[in-house]
């Protein structure tokens, strides 16, 4: 996916106002010209959405790191799926914040699904590492998916991802830690989601 800048830290959860009517024809246009594989546009889509994106799933999450984790995930998709988008059922932003409060969602009913799965468990069975290691690998079918996507990531892309999508880190945190440009950084977090977009496609 082209153009993820980091979420800014310093705005508030959900970003600016509604956007007007020249904004939201925008977002349409962007969301219609990322369903064609235009990168540039949805790098555009990214930085135009992204905050109000993060503060959605803030509320929902109510942890930053996974917030963020979220977030991109939501964009993961919404880059796979932008084809999806009619203009005549609703807004580009009401679109797109669907499809990242449906993520948020689904990471808080998966943690509390877990939650009980370990509660029961240990409530009527003894601990054995096994079986809890075969279930954590089981608990989510598209988070394997996810992973074996990064197995046709380039090294430099894998480990940026890595850190993003899996660590939980913001872009700038992942430049830090790589002692990279903030550009660079968002580079190949771009191309390696570009990558994994693809090859989940195939894979559905």
């Amino acid at each position: 996916m082209p153009g993820l800048t980091p979420v800014p830290s310093g705005e508030s959860p959900g970003g600016a106002g509604a956007p007007g009517p020249a904004d939201a024809a925008l977002l349409a246009e962007l969301l219609r010209s990322s369903s064609r594989g235009d990168q540039a546009a949805f790098a555009r889509l990214y930085d135009a959405a992204a905050t109000r994106v993060h503060g959605l799933v803030l509320r929902v999450v109510r942890d930053p790191a996974q917030a963020e984790e979220v977030t991109q995930e939501a964009f993961l998709e919404i880059w796979r799926t932008a084809s999806r988008f009619d203009d005549q059922r609703g807004s580009a932003l009401s679109w797109l914040l669907t499809i990242g409060h449906r993520k948020a969602v689904d990471r808080v009913r998966a943690a509390e699904a877990s939650s009980r799965r370990d509660t029961r468990y240990h409530d009527t069975n003894q601990p054995v590492a096994h079986d809890e290691t075969a279930e954590a690998a089981t608990a989510t079918f598209e988070a394997q998916r996810v992973r074996h996507a990064m197995q046709t990531l380039t090294q430099v892309q894998r480990e940026a991802i890595g850190l993003a999508y899996f660590g939980g880190y913001t872009h700038t945190e992942v430049a830090t830690m790589l002692d990279l440009p903030i550009g660079t950084a968002k580079t190949r977090i771009r191309d390696g989601l570009i990558r994994m977009r693809d090859t989940l496609g195939v894979a559905q």
